[in-house]
């Protein structure tokens, strides 16, 4: 007989929890058995205690073992996903779904909405109109068989102990911890039922992991549970100090990822769409189709608008305009050394493209245009950065985030690379 405060014991004495421990108390906590304050201190012990990769492996079956799993091996193609911890302008995710499919492979991408400064792929999406995240798993097949791409929400089915779990880690301080970060993440995209999968760890000021030694021990361990539940899984650790591409919101992040299909779009954004396009083919067995030749004919652009148009989006409507936009100027000539990722996302957040609480709506037309880049020469006076919003009072609070966020010099700056390391299972080349 398993009680809670065993449990808390085992873990808060620095022990080893046994698999029928953990398998107790994720599906005691899931059917209510176990009282949130009794995981919250669980969770507080694991946040100070760590867990071992075996124990981070058992905690994630477990997650997935509390609710369905889609059952994708119907799907006439090999299946491979993406997931990006999450940043500032990362709009990967639209570019790169019907790019891999237009390259041969099936690209279930079960995504989120975004909470404070980072972005939600879904809210991003919704700025298409007709566009409906919500499908039901018979249509995420068909859609996968006829197009081989599609973005939506998790089915209310999928590691219900996960998401009862996050919001709880959300409330007690207890986010930080990285063997409870992999499970969360692992245990969504195992419950999908995917072959492969390739992973974004983001780095920098801008992203969750701040420093590289923080998002390699999160990259090992999410690619240790992949493997130890049998999803070839990979990693790339990329740079988030800077914003991805030059658009921060949701229908500005739209139209800058259409561009991408369309051959052109910002030099970062189109070059960590093909290293990962490359990693899920790879992945895939696919290894020698180019996707840089898929988006230079057009098939990733006709990609995009049959995914596009499955979900009742209309993929030629106009996107949403900001009805105001507000320019912050260069104060002096020179080379734009330093742009804050995380002061972007925070001014675009403030302009109503985020969300402080999940149940708030977001302004699909604010977020920030960078019109310069670290590196990029400016005059005096040139214009930085555009501010778009419908709501005018929300400027001051913006331009006040942005404080402080650039800084222009006379010398160059060393640039830093855009992908910083690869994490690829025991055995296989990294």
């Amino acid at each position: 007989m398993h009680s809670a405060v065993d449990v808390i014991r085992v873990k808060r004495d620095g022990g080893r929890l046994s698999d029928e421990q953990i398998d107790w108390v994720v599906d005691a906590y899931t059917r209510g058995q176990v009282a949130d304050e009794q995981m919250a201190a669980l969770a507080m012990a694991v946040l100070l205690r760590g867990m071992t990769p075996e124990e981070t492996a058992r905690w994630t079956a477990a997650m997935v073992a509390s609710g369905e799993v889609l059952a994708l091996g119907s799907v006439g193609r090999p299946t491979v996903d993406k997931h990006s911890t999450g940043g500032v302008g990362d709009k990967i995710t639209l570019p790169l779904t019907p790019l891999v499919a237009a390259c041969g492979a099936a690209v279930p991408q079960l995504s989120g909405r975004g909470l404070g400064h980072t972005g939600g792929t879904l809210d991003k999406l919704e700025s298409i109109p007709g566009w409906r995240a919500q499908l039901s798993v018979a249509e995420v097949r068909a859609q996968l068989d006829e197009v081989g791409a599609v973005v939506c929400a998790a089915t209310e089915g999928l590691a219900p102990a996960d998401r009862k779990l996050y919001a709880l880690r959300d409330v007690t301080g207890t986010v930080e911890s990285i063997p409870l970060i992999a499970s969360s993440i692992m245990s969504k995209k195992i419950a999908e039922g995917v072959q492969s999968l390739v992973l974004d760890v983001k780095c920098g000021s801008g992203a969750f992991m701040k420093d590289l030694d923080q998002a390699r021990a999160l990259a090992t361990a999410l690619v240790e549970i992949g493997s130890a539940s049998g999803l070839r899984t990979s990693a790339l650790i990329t740079d988030m100090s800077v914003p991805l591409g030059r658009a921060v919101g949701n229908a500005l992040e739209v139209a800058e990822a259409v561009d991408v299909l369309r051959g052109g779009g910002p030099p970062d954004v189109v070059e960590l769409t093909l290293a990962l396009a490359r990693e899920m083919l790879d992945h895939a067995g696919l290894s020698e189709v180019d996707p840089a030749a898929a988006l230079a004919d057009g098939r990733a652009h006709d990609s995009w608008r049959r995914m596009i148009e499955a979900q009742g989006g209309d993929p030629a409507a106009e996107l949403p305009r900001a009805r105001h936009i507000d320019v912050i100027t260069a104060p002096r000539a020179g080379v734009l050394t330093e742009l804050d990722a995380f002061a972007v996302g925070i001014a675009a957040w403030r302009l109503g493209a985020g969300r402080a609480r999940k149940e708030d709506d977001v302004d699909h037309a604010a977020g920030v245009l960078c019109l310069a880049k670290p590196g990029d020469s400016v005059a005096a006076g040139q214009p930085l950065l555009e501010l778009h919003t419908d709501r005018p009072e929300t400027v001051a609070a913006a331009r006040e985030a942005l404080q402080g966020a650039y800084e222009i010099s006379d010398a160059d700056r060393r640039s830093t690379p855009l992908i910083l390391d690869r994490v690829a299972a025991k055995g296989e080349p990294s």
